[in-house]
């Protein structure tokens, strides 16, 4: 059964396509949700109000990104809404004081380190760059998705990015070489 197809039968409130649905994507949007909040049990709570929105608001899915691309976004908007939620304040920037940034591409980090100690690192980043960070570098956003899903410019999303960079480097540095740059 193509994806299509399983879709139109969830427009249709067939359960059996809403369980495969659901089946395919549960244990990704999982992993997606968990990388924003950190207890497992809030994670799958997303992952669960995720799909009831989904299912909910399916004659709004267009097709024109995969179903779980348009999955994800959902989760990531109800993981931002969970940490709000629970006074976890997003800090805005004010646009005033921000300027635009040139884009640098380099996020290479020494060799001898290993993923689970740059998502430890990134983990460290005040929130107003950690989430921004977190959507570029982890899920592969562009600044006008992140601009979108964080309710923020995309000038905002390139200072915050680099901000983050910057501090994400610093922090990598301290951990290797356990004194400050």
């Amino acid at each position: 059964m193509f994806q299509v197809d399983i879709v139109e039968k969830c427009r249709q409130n067939d359960s059996k396509a809403q369980l495969k649905l659901y089946n395919q994507y549960c244990n990704g949007m999982l992993i997606v949700a968990q990388r924003f909040v950190k207890n497992t049990m809030e994670a799958e709570d997303v992952v669960q109000e995720s799909f009831i929105k989904a299912f909910a608001k399916l004659e709004q899915y267009k097709a024109e990104v995969t179903f779980g691309a348009w999955l994800k976004r959902i989760v990531i908007n109800i993981s931002i809404d969970v940490l709000k939620s629970k006074k976890q304040r997003l800090l805005d920037l004010d646009e005033v004081q921000l300027k635009v940034v040139d884009e640098d591409d380099d996020w290479n980090v020494d060799s001898i380190l290993t993923i689970d100690e740059v998502k430890v690192a990134i983990q460290q980043l005040p929130e107003k760059y950690k989430y921004v960070v977190m959507l570029y570098l982890i899920e592969g956003y562009d600044h006008q998705e992140i601009s979108e899903i964080l309710n923020i410019s995309e000038v905002a999303s390139r200072t915050q990015l680099s901000r983050g960079k910057t501090k994400l480097k610093e922090l990598l540095n301290l951990d290797n070489n356990g004194t400050e740059s």
